[in-house]
């Protein structure tokens, strides 16, 4: 039963690949209508795939890779869908690209509390991004709870910084 559902998979998948859609995002693997030459494309000498230019374009949306929450809340807030969204038409058009989903949270509540909110928000940007295009196999989402805070202080300023996801590319 596993390899007929396998064997599934993999027709569906070829078919989907082998059909034309219009991307959202530049079409950074052939780097038509992106400035980008076929040499740009290649790599640079460090073996990082060249798409990495993009994600670090400060003027690409690609650049920005946190998403923050309001108090006690994984709920992927309007001003952050464009952001998430475009992070998943970018995985989507680049299958060999992948992420880790950082959960993280202010230090108020409990260190159990505080991991399962954490590991809330990092899965509802991973659902999103799988309801948008990309691949489960390209997105590990983990939780950090209060772990690795940005701001320091006990302030909504310093609290408001700690309540986020971040996307991390593999590889840069």
């Amino acid at each position: 039963m596993r390899k007929l559902l396998s064997i599934a998979l993999i027709v569906l998948l070829s078919a989907c690949a082998s059909q034309t859609t219009q991307p959202d995002v530049d079409d950074l693997t052939s780097g038509a209508g992106n400035g980008l030459s076929g040499s740009d494309l290649m790599g640079s000498d460090s073996g990082r795939p060249s798409y990495f230019n993009q994600l670090n374009d400060p003027n690409s949306i690609l650049s920005q890779r946190s998403v923050f929450y309001d108090y006690d809340s994984y709920t992927v807030a309007s001003e952050y869908r464009e952001l998430v969204l475009s992070h998943a038409r970018f995985l989507r058009d680049n299958p060999a690209a992948s992420v880790i989903l950082q959960g993280n949270t202010d230090d108020r509540g409990s260190r159990e509390y505080n991991l399962a909110l954490g590991q809330r928000r990092a899965d509802s940007v991973k659902n999103m991004m799988i309801l948008s295009g990309a691949q489960d196999v390209q997105i590990e989402s983990v939780s950090l709870g209060e772990e690795k805070p940005r701001a320091m202080g006990h302030g909504e300023s310093a609290w408001s910084q700690n309540r986020r996801t971040d996307i991390l590319y593999r590889g840069e």
